[in-house]
């Protein structure tokens, strides 16, 4: 498939990125809703622990839509976090925790999606991380790539996830994580029909970690194939990336977007936008 580009919104190449409004100019229109204790059910968001990890402190969050039944398949927002403790002058926060990710349930309104929120393991495989992936020096991915197919693979057989309508989101780590994680190998690479990296995309830049380089990213990106994914940034930061793809020659189905917002944070996902929208669309063309 050829390359397909679709920059929205040229006017913000214009504007400064401090003039762009804050989230907090905009009501909220989703509130996420609290974890709960106990099994899963329709509209609850609970912490779960795969039977092989309970000796750990590894967990994950699963949201059920509120129009969960048993006896139907639904597609799946699988979705990594953001590095964290993280606080910027914006006041945009980040816990860096798994159950701190909020693109998921902004995308689905909570409604005809499994949302699962995927952590970040360390080198051992013992717990989760806040920063990045695996332990110091190495930061071995493969621990947290395991635990993703095991999870996805649980969430599909026991709670109807379409394992053909799996889709990767990410914000900020977890953008560059949809890549860096969801493309590491032939095994984790197959899973998705499509992805939303927002906000960094792996292999624009070179971070503290071995495998951020260009060359190894351009191996991840090779295993892309003409699956869709849409790059969207605060700001126009999403020209940076659109920049760095078309130098790859990878040909790729990639869509770029603006969010509107200034802020480094999910949470504008939880408000109405020209984005949001176009997201919701994009997506559901997808899935088709």
């Amino acid at each position: 498939m050829p390359w397909k580009t679709l920059i929205v919104g040229l006017g913000l190449a214009s504007q400064a990125w401090a003039q762009l409004p804050d989230i907090s100019t905009v009501k909220t229109d989703l509130v996420i809703p609290a974890l709960s204790e106990g099994k899963p059910g329709p509209g609850k968001r609970v912490k779960m622990v795969l039977p092989q990890y309970e000796a750990t402190g590894v967990y994950h969050v699963l949201y059920l839509p509120g129009d969960w039944r048993p006896d139907r398949t639904y597609p799946v927002l699988v979705e990594y976090a953001g590095n964290g403790p993280y606080r910027n002058r914006n006041r945009d926060v980040s816990s860096g925790r798994v159950e701190g990710s909020r693109m998921g349930y902004g995308i689905s309104g909570g409604e005809g999606y499994l949302w699962l929120c995927l952590p970040y393991l360390d080198g051992k495989g013992t717990s989760n991380v806040r920063r990045w992936w695996g332990s110091k020096p190495d930061h071995d991915p493969l621990p947290t790539v395991n635990y993703g197919l095991k999870a996805v693979e649980d969430i599909c057989a026991r709670f109807g996830g379409d394992r053909e309508r799996l889709v990767l989101c990410g914000f900020s780590r977890g953008a560059i994580a949809c890549n860096f994680i969801g493309l590491h190998d032939d095994r984790i690479a197959g899973l998705w029909r499509a992805f939303v990296p927002y906000s960094h995309y792996d292999g624009v830049r070179k971070w503290g970690y071995p495998g951020s380089d260009r060359a190894a990213a351009l191996g991840r990106l090779r295993r892309l194939g003409s699956r869709p994914q849409f790059v969207c940034s605060e700001g126009a930061q999403f020209k940076e990336t659109a920049q760095y793809l078309a130098g790859t020659g990878v040909k790729g189905n990639f869509t770029f977007r603006g969010t509107g917002f200034r802020n480094h944070s999910d949470a504008w996902l939880l408000r109405p936008s020209a984005a949001r929208s176009e997201l919701r669309a994009w997506l559901a063309r997808a899935l088709k």
